[in-house]
């Protein structure tokens, strides 16, 4: 049995362990509140414009010159990674690059060439460790800081390398926060555009009330940036909810982990130092004996 030196020490440890994971724990809870709220708040602007471009997208001609819906030929395709800067998240991270990982050995059994965006520190060390090169890694600012103009740069990088030819299709990586303690990793289709019909293809159920200048097409293909831009942000805002809540997860179950460890060790304590008091009893009682 240890000593009873070692075992306060490792009672003290342990003790502030528990303190350091409760704190981090309180950090990742307010973080969380403040995260959800605008993630929710965002939810209306990203409804607004999608009815918006339903409505429009039923006005636009069949031989209209709408590039993002373009359909090609597969050869190459890019991924986009929203992961974290930072660990002690649980398994956040590798949830997502597991789900990576298994579109990645999919698509190299196909013979499709990859590549890769990466928004996240975590998403880019695992890539550069396993020899995948990064067309573009995002670095500033870091995701828990990242605005609207952070999606907007992500969307325009995206958009250029799927207009220019560089990717035939364009994949996002991201994790969707359900609930407190559900996160579901998500591999979406993000470039070409196959969520919204255009045309003829498109239920004309929507009356406009408002008159379109210059004309449909022209409209839409100014919007459709823009909604790129809104899914991108929120993408990024599930991600940094559910990296918050997992981190919040993780933490207070390090923290009961260090607190039943404490009472462990406190018992075991307790243990040796009555066994250590009843030995220095005996070892008194043996000597007054001897002398009598």
């Amino acid at each position: 049995m240890a000593n009873l030196k070692e075992l306060r020490g490792r009672i003290k440890s342990v003790a502030s362990i528990a303190q350091i994971t409760g704190a981090m724990e309180m950090v990742a809870s307010m973080k969380l509140r403040k995260v959800q709220a605008k993630a929710l708040a965002f939810h209306p602007y990203t409804d607004e414009i999608r009815n918006m471009i339903q409505r429009v997208a039923a006005k636009v001609s069949g031989e209209g010159d709408v590039p993002l819906f373009d359909l090609r030929e597969v050869r190459t395709v890019g991924l986009f990674l929203i992961t974290s800067d930072r660990g002690l998240c649980g398994s956040y991270n590798s949830n997502l690059l597991m789900r990576l990982q298994e579109r990645i050995d999919e698509l190299l059994a196909e013979g499709k060439q990859i590549k890769f965006w990466c928004y996240g520190r975590k998403g880019y060390a695992w890539l550069q460790r396993r020899g995948y090169e990064v067309e573009r890694f995002f670095v500033e600012p870091p995701l828990d800081k990242a605005d609207f103009d952070s999606a907007k740069l992500v969307a325009d990088e995206l958009v250029h390398a799927f207009t220019s030819g560089a990717v035939d299709e364009v994949r996002t990586f991201s994790t969707r926060f359900q609930s407190m303690v559900k996160f579901v990793p998500t591999d979406a289709p993000f470039l070409p555009i196959r969520t919204i019909a255009v045309g003829d293809e498109a239920q004309d159920d929507y009356e406009l009330d408002f008159l379109i200048e210059p004309d449909a097409d022209t409209v839409f293909n100014a919007l459709m940036p823009r909604y790129l831009e809104t899914v991108v942000f929120d993408a990024m805002l599930q991600s940094l909810t559910s990296e918050h809540a997992s981190r919040r997860m993780a933490m207070k179950g390090a923290t009961d982990a260090a607190n039943r460890m404490q009472k462990d060790l406190k018992k075991i304590y307790n243990r040796a130092r009555q066994e250590s008091i009843t030995k220095e009893l005996l070892d008194i009682i043996g000597g007054a004996s001897a002398v009598s």
